[in-house]
């Protein structure tokens, strides 16, 4: 029996017809957002989002029938010269790539765009499944720890030039394999702690409030007796302490560019000028709301019709979704991500080595992040990064990237029979 008739077998079908459904769905999605009743196109027609989409899921669909017919070996034996190429691109594209949005994260190769750092979580996905792919590869110790980092934080590094937020975000995702693989969950604790404090230190407009709380309860512990003054003490420290990262915290953001201080100020005060910096976020929760339970019908969506959301066909594509069918509508799409992800976790636990299991966490984690943050952004509980909804979005880079990185690891899963034994 040959290779490819095993690996067929072997395909997780569950998962590739959610793959499909969530590409066709956000299709006809796109098609809605761009619609115009006064004016109405095809949706095949090449001179609009859907069309030009069309295109893009033609090439995904060849990218799977490559993937798929390739050796499962490739990408494991070349998973670090992968990384190193794409390394390589993200270094130059802050020098030669196109500025698209106030970034330069785009090559512009005829009509085709591509954003290197999309494909780049590919490609750090495959490294660090390869450098932990042992074994002996121990996520307590201190020197594999700085080698799982340094594979992770060399694309956030490359990809902050551009400047590119939103995708650097992406790749702290990937923390949740780190946590599977046995990262020490103290660290996870105290980082969960720092970014309660941020968030607090954000949300509170007068850091003077911070000091004067700090100030009363170290007053009530003063007035508990003289046995708590090394409480009084200890807590007056972290209290300084605190007020000291508040302060430090409203410093780094006064630096960062002026749009991205205005999408944190929305998201702690969502009527701050809902018709300036929180218009996005507004008109996109009136989208959404005015759908109700069944929506209003494909193509009736009034907030979609008169373009009242900005990027309504890319990150703000749940919108449409939300608007036209509803809370019906939006629970069975977050059902079939729900899905996507459970089924993912099941194939990722099966895995016969280690690189597998690693990079299905990668997966996981990835898939997982945008889900979340892109319709977290969209209700208005995260500031708008510019994070699309995976296979939804409009966006060849965006689709195919998501595809590659998915469609690799229901290979290495197909393909998981002929692993056994391997790396024991």
């Amino acid at each position: 029996m040959r290779d490819s008739d095993i690996h067929i077998n072997r395909v997780d079908w569950v998962v590739v017809t959610i793959y499909f459904a969530l590409v066709i769905f956000g299709w006809f999605n796109i098609y809605a957002a761009v619609y115009d009743s006064q004016a109405p196109q095809s949706m095949f027609d090449m001179s609009i989002n859907s069309g030009k989409q069309l295109v893009r899921i033609g090439a995904a669909v060849i990218l799977i029938v490559l993937i798929m017919v390739a050796d499962y070996r490739f990408f494991e034996n070349l998973s670090l010269y992968i990384f190193i190429a794409f390394m390589l691109l993200l270094l130059i594209t802050p020098i030669f790539g196109k500025v698209v949005n106030g970034q330069r994260a785009w090559f512009e190769i005829g009509p085709i765009q591509i954003q290197p750092g999309e494909f780049a979580k590919f490609a750090t996905a495959l490294a660090l499944a390869k450098v932990m792919e042992r074994p002996t590869f121990d996520l307590t110790k201190r020197n594999h720890q700085l080698i799982a980092f340094g594979v992770l934080l060399l694309p956030v590094a490359f990809i902050l030039l551009q400047p590119d937020t939103g995708t650097a975000m992406v790749y702290f995702a990937m923390l949740l394999m780190f946590y599977r693989e046995g990262f020490p969950q103290k660290y996870y604790l105290l980082g969960f702690g720092f970014i309660a404090l941020t968030l607090l230190s954000l949300g509170i407009e007068n850091n003077l409030y911070l000091a004067i709380g700090i100030g009363v309860i170290i007053l009530f512990l003063i007035l508990l007796g003289k046995k708590s003054w090394q409480k009084v003490v200890a807590f007056s420290l972290i209290g300084l302490g605190l007020i000291a990262y508040s302060y430090s915290i409203d410093y780094v953001v006064s630096k960062l560019p002026e749009h991205q201080q205005n999408r944190i100020m929305v998201l702690f005060n969502p009527n701050l000028d809902p018709l300036g910096v929180g218009w996005n976020v507004t008109q996109s929760k009136i989208a959404i709301g005015s759908g109700g339970l069944f929506g209003k019908g494909y193509l009736e969506g009034t907030q979609t019709k008169f373009d009242f959301v900005p990027e309504q066909h890319t990150d703000f594509i749940f919108c449409t979704l939300g608007e036209e069918f509803g809370w019906a509508g939006s629970l069975v799409v977050i059902s079939l991500f729900v899905t996507l992800l459970v089924r993912l976790v099941i194939m990722a636990e099966r895995q016969k080595n280690r690189f597998s299991r690693v990079y299905g966490y990668c997966v996981i984690s990835i898939l997982l992040f945008h889900f979340m943050i892109n319709i977290a952004m969209t209700v208005g509980l995260f500031p708008v990064v510019g994070i699309p909804l995976p296979f939804f979005s409009y966006g060849g880079s965006s689709l195919w990237s998501f595809t590659i990185l998915l469609f690799v690891f229901i290979k290495l899963d197909s393909s998981r029979a002929l692993q056994l034994g391997r790396f024991k």
